[in-house]
């Protein structure tokens, strides 16, 4: 089965919107666009070749798609990054594109839900899902997401899409990777690691009826 993993860049209040520019997503009246570009340094880079040097396919929203589709088709053609998504599948998740000028671009359909879990279930390098948060937030719901990768920086917006939004179920996580950049970002990586477990430092040895008990309050 393939699996699916979302790589984000985080504030450290929760915010994934405009990391890249300003012109990127200035809904909402968003005006930090572009609250990532100070930190980059040679260990985030490192990070972010290892994260490509593999195969993988591409999974994005509609506006992350557009943006991509209007920037690293463009660059030069040896540009490892250009060489590398243009080889991915890109894999779109809209109900308005018809017609895609990408290489290797196709549409997830009206239903993305049910269009992924074949995908999943099929043969194939993982998904990578870059920026996308509408789409992770559809993804998290349905807890189709099967490793995250933060990108935590060391600022907070106050306001802005977040990564984790209201339809986020509940959920354990195991950290498997994690590194520091000379400039503060931490960069996370986890995997489901089954249901939430809870405990009491009143009872730090609870038997397995009390947790049963307790899995029925939450």
């Amino acid at each position: 089965m393939r699996q699916i993993t979302s790589a984000t860049f985080i504030s450290l209040d929760g915010v994934v919107q405009a990391p890249g520019g300003p012109a990127e997503d200035p809904t909402g009246g968003f005006t930090f666009g572009g609250w990532t570009a100070t930190y980059w340094d040679d260990v985030m880079g490192k990070a972010m070749g290892e994260n490509f040097a593999k195969p993988f396919d591409l999974l994005l929203g509609r506006k992350t798609y557009e943006i991509f589709a209007g920037h690293w088709p463009h660059q030069q053609a040896d540009d490892p990054v250009r060489k590398v998504f243009d080889a991915a599948t890109k894999y779109v998740a809209t109900r308005t594109l018809k017609h895609f000028d990408w290489v290797n671009t196709k549409s997830l359909g009206n239903d993305v839900v049910a269009s992924l879990k074949a995908i999943k279930a099929g043969a194939g390098p993982d998904l990578l899902i870059q920026g996308s948060s509408d789409l992770v937030q559809t993804l998290l719901a349905q807890d189709l997401i099967d490793q995250i990768s933060l990108w935590i920086f060391p600022v907070t917006l106050g306001k802005g899409k977040r990564f984790f939004g209201k339809g986020t179920l509940p959920g354990a996580f195991k950290l498997t990777q994690s590194l520091a950049s000379t400039t503060g970002v931490v960069i996370a990586t986890y995997k489901r690691d089954g249901a939430v477990k809870i405990g009491d430092f009143q009872d730090p040895n609870p038997s397995e009826e009390e947790l049963a008990r307790r899995a029925k309050l939450v």
